[in-house]
């Protein structure tokens, strides 16, 4: 196979016509110019934002209501378990019957459950209700990065186009990661408890309706074979590697958050903790942008392994800072592995599923870094109740452990998998 391909598959619509843009030095700036382009990528950046801010918003709003963490987290539970088990067989519903139709009435659902939810916590009704809103938010949420990228997949035929693209969704998925949850715990803690979840409401309200109502950029169904099986990605040892990692990384995500603002707290500067988070998301964001910006020689499965271990060794330092500006830095610093390290897992999934099957193997890995986030702030939410800010960190450098661990063990797995797989040029 060619060698000066990117580590990214050719899109499904690999006949269909390529709309032209201006030539320009900016590789965003020409994707976004793509007609259609910019106002689908916003929609869904809006759309995604609750993904990262439910989980931890039913913490913290079930907390300062009804006084009890554990609660929170056994609500937030709920809510992880549904949207584990019902998003990839949303994705895979999108997939054969078309985004609009399957995704408008779920985002109905999700309305009218969060606002259901809001509104319980609010009265004090009794728990079960909680649980019952809590599922049917999880159960209709859906993956809209992984339908975004979709659409990118149908638009563009050009492989280097194609890389620049993910790789900026990517980096939108990572600001949402990072940010979402901090926003979260700021409005909760400062504004009011609701709050948290009242962001995310109106961004599925907005920014979910927006995004399905552009028809024109809206990938076809994929209509099935006759008599041909299409095996779950779950079979697929690479994705189930790339899944467990990305697990990982959401619970290193969602500790560092509570950690954080623990450890600010203690500090006696509160305040400053989501200062310090938008510095870790600073760090991240920027990275992201410039590796996206440039294609690769290096194969792709090394990339995402030597990512894994330069975050673990970052996140590692956590637990040896002493001050608040000492953090902020070694935050920023480490926030620059975060970005290549999501791109590269999310192209992994590029390589080691086939097209028909893309949303739904996207929806996995979004799923497990979700789930992971949701996981990170529960259980770090508990040692800190035990062993102060210091127990948080603990859980971020055992988590970014486990992820290493599982990288190492698959490295030869995805190797085997991307070798035929076409690399990028350097540019």
């Amino acid at each position: 196979m060619p060698t000066d391909q990117p580590d990214v598959p050719r899109s499904p619509s690999e006949g269909s016509p390529e709309p032209v843009t201006r030539a320009s030095r900016n590789p965003y700036r020409a994707i976004l110019t793509i007609p259609g382009a910019a106002r689908f990528s916003s929609a869904g950046a809006l759309a995604r934002l609750p993904m990262s801010m439910v989980g931890i918003g039913i913490v913290l709003m079930l907390q300062q209501i009804y006084g009890s963490y554990a609660l929170g987290g056994r609500v937030s539970a709920a809510y992880i378990v549904a949207q584990a088990i019902c998003s990839p067989q949303i994705a895979r519903l999108v997939d054969r019957q078309g985004q609009r139709r399957v995704m408008l009435p779920l985002f109905v659902g999700t309305c009218v459950s969060l606002v259901a939810l809001i509104l319980c916590a609010q009265l004090r009704a009794p728990e079960i209700l909680l649980y019952v809103f809590a599922v049917t938010t999880g159960a209709t949420i859906g993956s809209v990065g992984s339908m975004v990228r979709a659409r990118w997949s149908y638009l563009v035929t050009d492989p280097r186009t194609l890389h620049t693209a993910y790789s900026f969704e990517a980096a939108v998925d990572e600001l949402c990661f990072v940010v979402g949850p901090m926003l979260a715990t700021i409005l909760a803690t400062s504004v009011t408890p609701v709050a948290g979840l009242v962001v995310p409401l109106v961004a599925v309200a907005v920014g979910g309706f927006a995004f399905v109502s552009l028809r024109a950029t809206e990938p076809p169904p994929s209509v099935p074979v006759p008599g041909e099986k299409r095996p779950s990605v779950l079979l697929n040892l690479g994705m189930l590697a790339v899944i467990a990692v990305f697990v990982g990384m959401g619970t290193v995500f969602g500790a560092t958050d509570v950690a954080t603002i623990a450890f600010a707290e203690e500090a006696g500067h509160e305040a400053l903790a989501g200062v310090i988070l938008g510095v870790f998301a600073t760090g991240s964001l920027i990275s992201g942008l410039l590796y996206g910006a440039k294609h690769w020689l290096s194969p792709l499965w090394l990339r995402f392994v030597l990512g894994m271990v330069l975050l673990a060794v970052g996140v590692s330092l956590f637990f040896f800072v002493t001050s608040l500006p000492v953090l902020a830095v070694v935050m920023f610093v480490t926030g620059f592995a975060i970005a290549p390290t999501l791109i590269n897992g999310n192209n992994l999934v590029q390589v080691l599923v086939p097209p028909s099957q893309l949303t739904e193997g996207l929806t996995w890995v979004g799923t497990a870094l979700g789930v992971g986030v949701s996981v990170g702030t529960s259980v770090g939410g508990a040692r800190i109740d035990a062993a102060g800010a210091h127990g948080g960190f603990e859980v971020v450098v055992l988590a970014a452990a486990f992820s290493v661990v599982v990288t190492l063990a698959a490295a030869g797995t995805l190797r085997r998998r991307t070798a035929a797989a076409p690399t990028s040029e350097a540019v």
